[in-house]
């Protein structure tokens, strides 16, 4: 059985793919024992999205939460004129959909095939209460959310071009764990890259272009980039 095959009341088969789980280690289920897994593995059910598909959008009811076992997700703020602006993006481990009212305030869209833990939210919720250390953990990254946030205002309101595109190499590579000369696929595109910072699409291939040119990254292709001076990339960045 797939992770995107199993349906909740599937404990057994859940537990089972919840111990075997790559990225368990990275999520939220990473904060309960193996004792305590079945109690979540009773609730939750499998998601697969194809590259494109929209998870939920933004004002759908938040009826779901997820957690993203691969692929990665971009997340976006509708305008009122109809552009989006793309305000993150979600890689394997990340947590998503757990807002504060009845409704999602962002839309969620596949960036490539992406797999999802999907749990009823209000039955997870009553899990928070009986596992304090997953409301712990929750809390942990509701923080780091917010400093990233505020991190991200920062960077589309003071830094250069320069600076952005350097915060946003050295962010994934803090993301991923990447140690020093690896290569990392880039979760977005270039257009999404450029909505995500604030730049236009020539800006940004300009900047990496740059970059490479000074010798702080590699660019094998489009997909990936290469850290190759750390430092230096952190003072291009202002950090």
């Amino acid at each position: 059985m797939s992770l995107d095959e199993w349906k909740p009341g599937g404990a057994g088969c859940a537990k089972a793919l919840c111990e075997e789980c790559e990225v368990r280690g990275l999520s939220v289920c990473g904060a309960l024992r193996s004792t305590e897994l079945p109690a979540l593995a009773a609730i939750a059910s499998g998601r697969r999205l194809e590259p494109g598909q929209t998870l939920f959008h933004e004002g759908d009811p938040a009826e779901d939460v997820f957690t993203v076992t691969g692929g990665a997700l971009k997340l976006f703020k509708l305008m009122s004129d109809g552009r989006r602006q793309i305000t993150g993006y979600l890689l394997p481990g990340d947590f998503l959909g757990l807002a504060y009212g009845s409704t999602y305030v962002f839309g969620a869209e596949a960036i490539s095939g992406t797999t999802l833990c999907r749990f009823p939210r209000r039955q997870f919720l009553r899990l928070l209460d009986e596992f304090p250390a997953l409301e712990h953990e929750l809390l942990g990254r509701a923080s780091s959310e917010l400093a990233a946030a505020q991190e991200q205002m920062l960077l589309l309101g003071r830094k250069t071009a320069r600076e952005r595109v350097a915060s946003f190499v050295l962010q994934l590579a803090g993301r991923v764990g990447s140690e020093h000369d690896a290569s990392l696929a880039l979760p977005l595109n270039r257009t999404d890259i450029a909505d995500y910072l604030g730049l236009t699409i020539e800006t940004v291939s300009r900047t990496f272009t740059l970059l490479r040119k000074e010798g702080l990254i590699g660019l094998p292709d489009k997909q990936q980039v290469r850290l190759l001076a750390r430092e230096a990339l952190q003072e291009a960045a202002g950090i």
